[in-house]
């Protein structure tokens, strides 16, 4: 049965319509797996009232995630090369589904924190697996750019899409935000199985390869991402809880307070390529950099006027400016400098780090919020980090230079 289907899907996507029905769930897939990034932020602060935990414990919820995705990307070729690529999108699109449901309906935070761990894991396997299935199924030239344009656009948009479905579910039920994305899983695995083809051969790669991290290009770009990816995320963990907490807003005014950040990113990602055509990556991810940062420290400064326009919308703008400008050169620097050989390896390496980045900065920021009285100690470690983002951003036109010399 299962050779059966795999012939009838090989069969369906040599028409073009067949492909791109299967490129309209593979980006569906992308998007739940970048949804799932954000899709706690807002319900923390009542997921943490309802099983009685504190910022600390609640965080793990989303450090859960991150760190499943980071762990088994680094082992993800392992596996495709043992399953193949087919089997080892199935499966964990499958387990991925029946994780979300039972996250929505436990009570318990260690099962709740698990589920989230999982998830992660078939995240790591699902979103390269489908940008692979993509390469493979649509011919070289324009098909396959504006596919992989519009997978990559269906990943930008995950994280915007998590924060608004998170701060609309709260104010019903904390659980819906963690059962929503099963029944959508389990449909586009309804699709996935007619439609993702058979390999005509097996992956080669079946090991970890950390050669490439001796390319300067690609250590600077992992380490300038996982700072700007982690003091991101651990100013959104502070202010969830400062706004719903302290302050009385609800889930959804609190998602809409978040907007300003992540809003722009996902509208500018179709333009990254373009935007680093034009100005370079060195100053663009410094430029980014320097925003962030800019952000985070108006947070140290003492306003007159506590209201969101004047204490929180320019943090909010400066951080969103920061991701629009470097994200997607981070990106892109990350394997210019590596011969197309290393380029594969080069990948999961880097996202790894992205993953670690979010680990470390939610934990030690919903650590020093649990066991401290006061956000200062949080936003000046956000803050230092960024700075420490700055310089490395700082670091790689003079690795150019003495290159050149």
């Amino acid at each position: 049965m299962t050779g059966t289907l795999a012939s009838e899907s090989s069969a369906a996507t040599r028409r073009p319509a067949g492909r791109w029905v299967l490129l309209f769930v593979l980006a569906g897939n992308m998007l739940i797996d970048a949804l799932e990034v954000s899709v706690v932020i807002v319900a923390l602060p009542s997921m943490a009232g309802a099983l009685e935990l504190s910022p600390w414990q609640a965080h793990w919820t989303m450090s859960g995630f991150a760190l499943g995705f980071g762990a088994l990307l680094l082992l993800g070729s392992s596996v495709t090369a043992r399953w193949g690529r087919r089997r080892a999108y199935l499966a964990a699109l499958l387990v991925f589904a029946v994780a979300s449901l039972i996250g929505g309906v436990t009570h318990s935070a260690v099962l709740l924190v698990l589920t989230r761990l999982v998830k992660g894991a078939c995240a790591a396997l699902t979103a390269p697996t489908g940008l692979t299935i993509i390469n493979t199924t649509f011919p070289e030239g324009e098909q396959r750019r504006k596919a992989v344009s519009a997978y990559s656009l269906f990943g930008a948009a995950g994280f915007t899409v998590g924060i608004l479905v998170s701060g609309v579910l709260t104010g019903v039920d904390w659980h819906w935000v963690l059962a929503l994305p099963g029944p959508i899983a389990l449909v586009l695995f309804g699709f996935a199985v007619r439609l993702i083809p058979a390999e005509t051969s097996r992956p080669a790669r079946s090991r970890i390869e950390f050669g490439p991290l001796a390319n300067g290009a690609l250590r600077r770009s992992a380490l300038g991402a996982a700072t700007l990816n982690g003091t991101y995320l651990g100013l959104l963990l502070l202010v969830t809880f400062s706004l719903q907490h302290e302050h009385g807003w609800s889930p959804w005014r609190t998602a809409l307070a978040f907007l300003p950040a992540c809003l722009p990113v996902a509208l500018s990602a179709p333009f990254s390529g373009r935007m680093v055509a034009r100005f370079g990556s060195a100053a663009l991810i410094l430029l980014g950099a320097l925003a962030a940062m800019s952000g985070y420290a108006y947070q140290l400064v003492p306003v007159p006027d506590e209201s969101y326009a004047v204490r929180l919308l320019p943090t909010m703008l400066l951080v969103g400016l920061g991701f629009v400008l470097s994200f997607g050169a981070l990106n892109m620097q990350a394997t210019s400098e590596l011969p197309a050989a290393e380029r594969e390896f080069a990948v999961p390496l880097y996202q790894c780090a992205v993953q670690c980045g979010a680990v470390v900065m939610l934990t030690t920021t919903a650590g020093l919020l649990s066991f401290l009285d006061s956000e200062l100690p949080a936003l000046l470690l956000i803050t230092a980090v960024s700075l420490v983002g700055v310089l490395i951003a700082l670091s790689g036109p003079r690795a150019a230079r003495r290159t050149s010399t």
